[in-house]
């Protein structure tokens, strides 16, 4: 049967956008060529949306006579730092043979700008025959959703849309006013695909300031966690912003050095992105510098060591492990000779160097036995008081103890 709405990609843009479309009472399939993979949704959720007639479907067949069609297909950095669109170029392989006249296609997927146009449509021309602006609208909306984060859901955070044309803008911006309070009309598309690197730019820029500063403060003996309790008092120019062990998540930074020749522009205009890549990369060796040290100041090497790792994912409360710094930080370790463990309430198996990890069963007799114990995520579930107390030691990167608990970074 034809549905409203085909979700192509099942990932962690994919599966959510799904759940918020049948909650509005779209008719919805869902389309990946392997098993849906998102994590911030539990079995739970998936199953009340199977039982409110959300579809999930491996048959391209199934695409066909759809009115909307939302591309949310994982893009990553590639070996040499460029975005791989493998992933978008199958779906549309895939949904270009089964399009039908006035079908409004929307991407998702983060991608630089450019690519809905120089990209995406070319392949979905060529596979249906059909003229994008003419036959069918073709426009991008950046994914703005946050796993876990309970205040600002899909239905009241403002959505953004481009299209290829004006009438593909209000094509698509039609639908997504179906799902959310209010939709926001970009220029174009790639004034829409800029939203995207702008607001992902603008998170690992500030991060890398923080972590910068988490540096400084600790050389200086100040406590930056007081610091920045202060700081965000202020009512008008400052957003707070706090360090940690690493960046991660699904959103990369796209640094233009590492845009296509044909989307590059002259000189290099955003070499502030490239150098909070650099600093926030080098954050997992800063906390193994730190470890190293707390070791040393108690009488201890880094070989042999029994180190206590809490929270392997990227985000607290959720499972998703993707770009977490946690595997490069205990892979470091093991680089030290360190005897490593993990804790996570989320991750019920881990591996580092494709080895399994020990996992802790029992919290605190874990990190009482442990040389070192590591805070690398603050789950909700964490005692952290009392984790301080039955420490031997005790490093937190993300400032969640209480001041003087723990060894902050």
């Amino acid at each position: 049967m034809p549905a409203d709405l085909a979700v192509i990609g099942l990932g962690h843009l994919g599966l959510p956008l799904a759940q918020a479309a049948v909650a509005a009472g779209i008719d919805t399939v869902g389309y990946d060529s392997g098993p849906a993979t998102d994590s911030s949704l539990t079995a739970a959720e998936v199953r009340r949306m199977s039982a409110a007639g959300f579809r999930v479907t491996t048959n391209p067949a199934d695409l066909g006579r759809v009115r909307t069609a939302a591309i949310c297909a994982p893009v990553h950095l590639g070996p040499d730092r460029a975005l791989d669109l493998t992933a978008v170029g199958a779906a549309a392989r895939a949904l270009a043979p089964r399009m039908r006249p006035n079908t409004t296609v929307v991407l998702e997927s983060p991608v630089h700008p450019g690519v809905t146009e120089d990209y995406l449509r070319p392949l979905l021309e060529e596979g249906s025959g059909l003229r994008a602006g003419r036959d069918f609208h073709l426009a991008y909306s950046p994914s703005r959703f946050d796993p876990g984060n309970r205040t600002h859901t899909f239905a009241n955070t403002p959505k953004v849309i481009g299209g290829l044309t004006p009438a593909c803008t209000e094509s698509a911006a039609a639908f997504y006013a179906r799902l959310t309070e209010k939709v926001v009309r970009a220029r174009g598309l790639r004034e829409a695909e800029t939203v995207q690197l702008l607001e992902t730019n603008y998170r690992h820029v500030n991060i890398a300031l923080m972590n910068e500063m988490a540096v400084l403060c600790h050389d200086l003996g100040v406590d930056l966690w007081d610091v920045v309790r202060c700081a965000e008092t202020k009512p008008y120019g400052f957003q707070a912003f706090r360090p940690g062990p690493g960046v991660g998540g699904h959103a990369v930074p796209i640094d233009p050095n590492y845009l296509p020749h044909t989307t590059r522009t002259p000189g290099h205009p955003l070499r502030m992105v490239g150098l909070a890549q650099e600093i926030n990369a080098r954050m997992p060796q800063y906390v193994i510098q730190r470890c190293a040290t707390l070791l040393n100041e108690h009488g201890k090497s880094a070989r042999g060591a029994r180190v206590l790792l809490l929270g392997v994912t990227y985000k607290p409360d959720l499972a998703d492990q993707e770009g977490s710094p946690a595997a490069e930080i205990a892979s470091r370790l093991l680089d030290l000779g360190a005897l490593i463990s993990y804790h996570d309430p989320y991750v019920a198996g881990w591996r580092v160097r494709d080895q399994p990890v020990p996992r802790a069963e029992s919290l605190y007799e874990a990190a009482a036995g442990a040389d070192l114990t590591v805070l690398l995520q603050h789950h909700r579930t964490y005692d952290l008081q009392g984790l301080a107390v039955k420490a031997q030691l005790l490093l937190d990167t993300r400032g969640a103890t209480p001041a003087g608990a723990a060894h902050r970074l």
